[in-house]
């Protein structure tokens, strides 16, 4: 029988805490980043985060819903983040053919312009990454 892969999880973390001795992460505030939830659009490694570099919340399709505006005022708050990001990615797993992701971003950024309980935020920005090109770019 095959372990479960939580399990899995479980024995990693373990084995990561008795070669460090403890688990301690630094919180680095600033930037949080709204993005999708599928598991292939690695957004620590697209963006060069580390652990800790960035809050990031995901979602099916990173599109801004009322969590999403309740979790980034909690960072806010919490983690002193005033900046965010959102991203959408060409190849989301929840993209239709009636759905522009782009167009669905730009809603996005406006919507968490307008949220009222944001009102620590310096900068909201979207973007959009093509998986086939590599290229991450603003959106306007």
């Amino acid at each position: 029988m095959h372990p479960d892969v939580r399990d899995a999880f479980c024995v990693r973390t373990n084995v990561l805490l008795a070669n460090a001795g403890r688990y301690e992460a630094q919180v680095q505030p600033g930037v949080a980043v709204v993005t999708c939830m599928d598991a292939l659009f690695n957004v620590h490694a697209l963006l060069g985060l580390n652990e800790c570099d960035a809050h990031v919340l995901r979602n099916a399709g990173g599109v801004v819903t009322d969590d999403v505006i309740r979790s980034l005022a909690i960072s806010q708050h919490l983690l002193e983040s005033t900046d965010v990001m959102l991203i959408t990615h060409a190849a989301c797993g929840v993209r239709d053919a009636t759905r522009d992701v782009a167009a669905e971003a730009r809603r996005g950024v406006a919507r968490l312009r307008d949220a009222p309980v944001l009102h620590r935020t310096n900068d909201i920005r979207g973007y959009f990454f093509d998986e086939t090109t590599g290229e991450l770019r603003e959106l306007s």
